[in-house]
């Protein structure tokens, strides 16, 4: 039997551009894997890669941070959301920097997107073989699995509200194992010396989002599926079924940072730390012979 070979890929918010180095090196490189799997950022980032448009990535997360309607306090006073969800999933693929829908509803790889429903606390997992029929439904699964709690409203997903996917399954490694998956590459967004922080605003959450308590549990118990999720990436990592990237070195690089200087040393970071594991990668691919797609 054919060895299955997945990407994973974890949120973060503005430390995705990481990721985006990362899978830029990857395209250079005519790499790609016949299972993705991405929640928020991560999902974001696999767009782009997926409908091959290199360069993408960088222009779309960090050209245009600075831009009034991207990231701003303004727009979480005046549309409930931090992130400018029409201006990032409407004006730009759609207007200012295209997306190729036409490769990318195409393509032979199976990509998932992950959400958090907000009714049962648990994640909510949408392929593209199901949602990638059209531009509208297509869109609505990515607002929805970047719209964080207490920054964003949720997202109305096929008659559903859904919130960010990294609340309930921030690194979707069991997703991808269960999607049939022997080994993965795991792109996670943060240095090794990460530590995730317990939830802290649990009463106000409880407030909130009373009409949820399903999902302020989802919250209160993320430190503990993170953590556990860790667990298992190392040791998947330790039986050699799972390749890690992530950086290497620690920049301070916040989920909504604007600084242009410091988005741009992050995503060379990934591209640098791709090109470093280059070798090690392929040779780690080659061990399996898994169904690379061209």
């Amino acid at each position: 039997m054919e060895e299955k070979l997945g990407l994973v890929l974890e949120g973060g918010g503005m430390r995705g551009v990481y990721t985006g180095g990362v899978l830029e090196r990857f395209m250079e490189d005519d790499l790609y894997f016949p299972y993705v799997i991405g929640v928020s950022a991560g999902a974001c980032n696999a767009v782009s890669y997926l409908s091959r448009q290199r360069g993408r990535n960088r222009r779309v997360t960090i050209d245009y941070v600075g831009h009034p309607e991207y990231l701003s306090i303004r727009n979480w006073i005046r549309k409930g959301s931090m992130f400018g969800m029409d201006f990032i999933f409407d004006r730009i693929p759609n207007e200012i920097d295209l997306l190729d829908y036409e490769t990318l509803f195409k393509i032979r790889e199976t990509f998932v997107a992950g959400t958090t429903d907000p009714e049962t606390g648990e994640p909510a997992y949408f392929a593209n073989d199901v949602w990638a029929r059209d531009k509208q439904s297509f869109m609505a699964v990515l607002r929805a699995s970047s719209s964080l709690p207490f920054f964003s409203p949720p997202v109305d997903v096929a008659g559903k509200p859904m919130y960010d996917g990294g609340v309930a399954d921030p690194i979707p490694v069991r997703k991808a194992l269960e999607d049939g998956c022997d080994r993965v590459v795991v792109v996670l967004t943060k240095d090794a010396t990460y530590r995730i922080k317990p939830f802290k605003r649990r009463r106000l959450a409880g407030w909130i989002y009373r009409k949820y308590p399903k999902l302020v549990e989802a919250m209160i118990r993320r430190e503990r599926v993170y953590n556990d999720t860790m667990a298992l990436v190392r040791r998947l990592e330790a039986e050699g079924r799972a390749f890690v990237l992530q950086p290497s070195k620690a920049l301070p690089v916040g989920r909504m940072e604007k600084d242009k200087a410091l988005l741009g040393s992050l995503y060379e970071l990934g591209e640098s730390d791709a090109e470093a594991a280059r070798g090690k990668l392929r040779s780690w691919i080659a061990s399996g012979a898994p169904a690379i797609v061209k």
